[in-house]
């Protein structure tokens, strides 16, 4: 069996199969982080939900690169680092935009919100562990999921904040601070790619 492939085509199954997981969850926490987000009036919710959507675009890529060469997986994750980076400046424009009209974020709705999203991603963070130092496109997953948890952290403070000092500035904070994630995300990402595209040129190229 050693000489048939099956090795890659099994890795690619598996592969394909938590990705699939990923998408999923990423998915629907996005729709409800998004409705509850607006509900809550609140930044780090939306910006949160937004981060979840990148994650499911970004899986959604992969799932596409998972079987094909080096340098397809490679460029997915620059797509994906690209998308990510799109996100992370739309969430910042939102932040100034409400810096400016103004917000008033409901912290009960916060902390709830920011709890179960945290439950979803360090359930992802348990389905990709194994994958973290593999391929490109499935280190830049891992990534993703590290960053969430962080993030939901981030959501889960900043509804205590609100509550304990009755301001909107938590979470305007906090909103910011998600974005810096994600826009860190996103370079570590392209930054990562572009290694694995340089790499697989020299080789080509010798």
């Amino acid at each position: 069996m050693s000489g048939c492939g099956c090795e890659v085509e099994i890795k690619d199954a598996e592969q394909k199969a938590i990705l699939y997981w990923l998408l999923a969850i990423n998915g629907a926490m996005f729709v409800i982080e998004m409705i509850v987000g607006v509900l809550a009036d609140s930044t780090a919710l939306i910006a949160d939900s937004l981060d979840m959507l990148a994650d499911a675009v970004v899986y959604s890529i992969a799932i596409y690169a998972a079987g094909k060469t080096i340098i397809h997986k490679a460029n997915a994750a620059k797509a994906s680092g690209y998308f990510q980076l799109f996100l992370g400046l739309l969430i910042l424009a939102d932040i100034l935009r409400r810096s400016v009209v103004g917000s008033e974020p409901v912290s009960s709705l916060m902390m709830g919100m920011g709890f179960v999203a945290l439950i979803a991603n360090v359930i992802c963070l348990i389905i990709i562990r194994k994958q973290k130092s593999g391929e490109v496109h499935m280190r830049a997953s891992w990534i993703f999921s590290a960053n969430d948890v962080i993030a939901n952290m981030g959501v889960i403070l900043a509804g205590l904040m609100v509550f304990a000092f009755d301001s909107r500035w938590p979470d305007l904070i906090i909103g910011f601070i998600v974005s810096i994630i994600v826009l860190r995300g996103a370079i570590l990402i392209l930054k990562d790619a572009k290694q694995e595209l340089q790499t697989s040129n020299t080789n080509f190229s010798q």
